[in-house]
């Protein structure tokens, strides 16, 4: 079947994200930063790894409550649940560009639900508290790219003196994944969402006269003198 490729990009997803949440669970300790890519005159950071536990959404932010995170992750439950039921209903109506995206976007939100739901009991980082580790579980972050830090002048309102860091979140590829997914539905929604082009009839010709019609046709003839 057609949709087998876009759950297949979905499950390549998820098995990505969680092989590398696994690898830095299991060689770097919560808060340890690994320079992969250094940086240069133009980008000072590059790319590193920094192991963070988040408690809450995508890209670091945090929802500190234990009801929050409870909810959260009961959200996520039924968003994985409807953008698959989605995804399935519309394989055979949507633009493949749109469909990939789709894929994307499930593979993402499947790679956070499973640590929201399983990682508080498979590697114990439920948050403290919680009345049970199951569905209270942190996801793992790593993908770290401070690109480039700079002073704001001193003579800006409010902002003067501070320092400021671009780019400063910590994701995962899960959120990747749900990111340039979206990104790519906003570039090409013309194309995805493409309006089909009414064919108007064309106006049916009379038919002529064929030589045959003629040679039946009633002739009169001169009388005879």
């Amino acid at each position: 079947m057609k949709i087998a490729r876009y759950f297949l990009v979905a499950l390549a997803v998820v098995l990505i994200d969680q092989t590398s949440k696994v690898l830095v669970h299991t060689y770097m300790y919560e808060g340890q930063t690994i320079s992969v890519l250094p940086g240069n005159e133009f980008a000072r950071f590059g790319f590193k790894l920094h192991y963070l536990l988040n408690p809450g959404m995508a890209f670091g932010i945090r929802w500190e409550s234990e009801f929050g995170k409870l909810a959260l992750t009961l959200f996520r439950l039924v968003a994985m649940v409807g953008i698959g039921y989605y995804l399935f209903k519309m394989a055979s109506k949507a633009h493949k560009g749109f469909l990939f995206c789709m894929g994307l976007i499930l593979g993402g939100a499947v790679g956070n639900v499973i640590d929201s739901v399983f990682y508080g009991v498979i590697f114990n980082n439920a948050l403290e508290g919680s009345p049970t580790p199951w569905f209270h579980g942190q996801v793992i972050d790593m993908l770290y790219f401070p690109l480039f830090e700079f002073q704001w002048p001193q003579w800006l309102p409010l902002l003067g003196g501070k320092d400021f860091l671009f780019f400063s979140p910590v994701f995962n590829i899960a959120d990747s994944s749900i990111f340039i997914g979206v990104v790519l539905i906003l570039i090409f929604q013309k194309r995805f969402f493409a309006e089909e082009t009414q064919v108007t009839e064309t106006p049916t010709t009379p038919a002529t006269e064929t030589p045959s019609d003629l040679s039946s046709a009633s002739v009169s003839t001169p009388p005879e003198s």
